[in-house]
Order: C-alpha cells, then sequence, then structure tokens
C-alpha cells in the first residue's frame, strides 16, 4: 500500500483505548501516538477526558464514549455524560442508543434522546453509536433516518463490545441510506490497513480502531 493512502487511513482514525482495565499510563502512550501519527482524534473513556485534554493541548482533538457500551442508560444520564465530556475538554462524544427501544419500535424515544444529546454538545460533533450486529437490516434502515433527523454528525456501526463489529456489508448500508449530511464511522474488529481501505472506498468517513497505529508502529520496528 502506497503512503498517500496509508496517510489518508490514518487522517480519519479515532485512536481508541475503551477497554476497562486501562490506565493513564496506557492513555498517555495512545496520545503520543495520536501526536506522532496524525490521527483524528483519540478516543477514550470519560474519567480521562480532563487529563488526556490537557496533555494534548489543542495538538489532537478527544473525544469521549457516553451511555458505553449498552446503551440503556437514562437519556438524562447521558445528558449529563454529554455536558461533563465536554466540560472536560472533549471535542468529540460517541453515544450509543438505546437498542431495546429500537426494538420495542420506540424510534421517537430514540429520536428526542439523541436530539437532547446533541444539545448537551454544544456545536460539537455528536457519533451516534447504532450497535449494527444487535439489529436487523429494516432497523438499520430506521436507523439512519433516524439519525439524519436528529442532527447527529455521524452514524457509527459499533462499540466493539458486542457480538461483531464494522462490517463492510453494514458500512454500505449505512452509506446508502443515511443523508448526504450525516457521515459514517466503522469501529470495531478493524484489524488491517487492507480492510481500512475498503471501510473507507465503502463510504466511511472515520474509522475506530486500536490497531491500525500498532500496525503501522511494528511495520516500522520491523
Amino acid at each position: 500500500m502506497d503512503q498517500k493512502t496509508i496517510d489518508r487511513i490514518v487522517k480519519i482514525c479515532d485512536h481508541t483505548l475503551l477497554k476497562p482495565e486501562s490506565t493513564w499510563e496506557q492513555i498517555r502512550d495512545l496520545c503520543d501516538d495520536a501526536i506522532a501519527y496524525g490521527t483524528a482524534t483519540v478516543c477514550i473513556p470519560p474519567c480521562y477526558a480532563r487529563q488526556a485534554a490537557a496533555y494534548l493541548d489543542g495538538k489532537i482533538p478527544v473525544c469521549v464514549v457516553i451511555g458505553f457500551p449498552n446503551g440503556n442508560a437514562t437519556t438524562a444520564s447521558k445528558v449529563f455524560e454529554a455536558k461533563d465530556a465536554i466540560a472536560n475538554g472533549a471535542s468529540e462524544v460517541d453515544m450509543v442508543i438505546n437498542v431495546g427501544w429500537v426494538k420495542d419500535g420506540l424510534y421517537d424515544k430514540v429520536l428526542e434522546e439523541i436530539k437532547k444529546v446533541k444539545e448537551a454538545v454544544e456545536g460539537r460533533t455528536l457519533k451516534v453509536i447504532i450497535e449494527t450486529c444487535l439489529l436487523t437490516r429494516e432497523e438499520k434502515i430506521k436507523m439512519c433516518e433516524v439519525v439524519g433527523e436528529s442532527g447527529a454528525d455521524f452514524i457509527k456501526t459499533s462499540t466493539g463490545f458486542n457480538a461483531g463489529g464494522a462490517t463492510f456489508e453494514d458500512v454500505a448500508l449505512l452509506r446508502k441510506y443515511s443523508p448526504a449530511h450525516v457521515k459514517v464511522k466503522a469501529a470495531g474488529g478493524i484489524a488491517s490497513l487492507e480492510d481500512a481501505e475498503k471501510f473507507m472506498e465503502l463510504g466511511a468517513d472515520r474509522l475506530g480502531t486500536s490497531r491500525i497505529i500498532r500496525i503501522l508502529k511494528s511495520q516500522k520496528h520491523e
């Protein structure tokens, strides 16, 4: 793969570390790698947002997850988490939808919740994780419509904490059925530069991954 393509991939990567056992030392290393390679953001747990924002000092934006990973916290809790993340220096927020509400057909409640979180982030970037591995094709298509109506900036495939992550089929479907103003983020299980390139070709505007920088670092050492 040529360097120009690699550079394009890196620039749309949310360099991610969301494991429950993540330490500040690991988050700091993630930030160092993000600066060195020029990723889109670091995507981290909320408890490290303030430290990471101070450490990065504007060099790389901080992305924080809320309602993560299950999505079934109350709307009030998600709104508080979003406001807290912004207060702590986050520039982007990735929220998990209430999948149970989707299964119940309560799309109006899902839409209302996303709108409230969008209001809470006060103009910052909001990505909506719909957890594609848990949805039917019809539910995914409906969520493209809901996210489009909500004012959110991105529709995102996955948390990476459930039965599956991003698939080529899902990214193509989200791009096909989402309005033009909604961007697509593929996340979960992106294992190679070739996969990353394919996701881009299918319409992914952002990639959530912990592996791409790791691969580049290992290639550099070799």
